[in-house]
């Protein structure tokens, strides 16, 4: 096994240790603050950072990574990877004790700009299960720990109806959202399934677990489409643009597509070119994600853009 494999599953344990035995000691709901890109930070987030820091630390390797609260930083003379690291991705389902949060880590060669498409390892785990997933560009599959049946396992379904999905709201305007795909939420909220879980990392690893069959969050495409939506963006997002940000989907689009999960962004392109030490609005990205090539056609075509 490899040195960054043991790093990366070991810090993604400690800060889901970290935060399951401390989640009683904080609040629960938002006080004050905000991450680098303006997103509210929660107590669970601080004590979750602070654990990330901890770990790398300890282990004395020198290492860079970027983390959604502190930003870039730069341990030892010589890191050779840069791990992209979402301590909770879900923060308010992790501060609820819900199921909907995981820790989420990406490493990347460094230094340099590297792009989704260089990462070269990655692990999701689960908060409040401690379930895990992991990929690495040395292997051919998903290793995974903790579910009850083995995955990946990819549903078959090619129908909107029929289809388990789900989408985001977090600094998303609802009317937008709701003129863009409510006719897909009437057409599959019976006979399928809707849901909002606030974590992409959730989202995009659902898939692979067999329990949806799709995710989008089509925000950041609107905004491009017609830049005149800014100011409502930045209305719902307390100032900021609040999309996918790169450390919201490095490791589970990386882990997702080696699962066979169709993964783009909202105009059907890759999502490798994304920048992963950029935050920006125009660096941050929409995504639309399937089981099947025919159900991510469906949705391309279907959402009224």
């Amino acid at each position: 096994m490899s040195a960054v494999r043991d790093l990366l599953l070991g810090l993604a344990q400690h800060i889901r240790e970290t935060v399951v035995a401390g989640r009683g000691t904080v609040g629960r709901h938002y006080v004050s603050g905000a991450a680098q890109g303006g997103d509210a930070e929660f107590p669970v987030d601080v004590l979750a950072e602070r654990a990330a820091a901890d770990f790398l630390r300890r282990t004395g390797q020198s290492v860079a990574c970027y983390t959604e609260s502190a930003g870039l930083t730069v341990l030892g003379d010589d890191p050779r990877h840069v791990l992209i690291i979402d301590p909770i991705d879900g923060t308010r389902a992790a501060a609820a004790d819900l199921e909907m949060a995981c820790v989420s880590i990406a490493a990347a060669p460094y230094p340099g700009e590297p792009t989704i498409g260089d990462i070269t390892h990655a692990v999701l785990t689960e908060i409040k299960t401690g379930n895990w997933l992991y990929a690495d560009e040395d292997g051919t599959a998903v290793e995974s720990g903790g579910f009850p049946d083995p995955v990946p396992r990819l549903s078959d379904t090619g129908e909107v109806e029929r289809m388990f999905w789900s989408l985001e709201f977090n600094g998303h305007p609802t009317g937008m959202m709701i003129d863009a795909y409510g006719h897909l939420i009437d057409a599959s909220a019976n006979r399928g399934a809707v849901y909002v879980f606030n974590s992409a990392s959730f989202s995009l690893s659902r898939i692979v677990t067999g329990q949806m069959d799709a995710y989008v969050d089509i925000g950041n495409r609107i905004l491009r489409d017609r830049p005149e939506s800014e100011a409502e963006f930045r209305r719902v997002g307390h100032g900021s643009i609040l999309h996918l940000f790169p450390y919201d989907i490095a490791a589970a689009v990386f882990i997702a597509e080696r699962a066979g999960v169709v993964v783009t962004d909202a105009y059907g392109k890759s999502l490798h070119d994304t920048l992963l030490l950029d935050i920006g609005p125009l660096n941050q990205r929409s995504c639309i994600a399937a089981s099947t090539p025919r159900l991510h056609e469906l949705l391309l075509a279907g959402i009224r853009w």
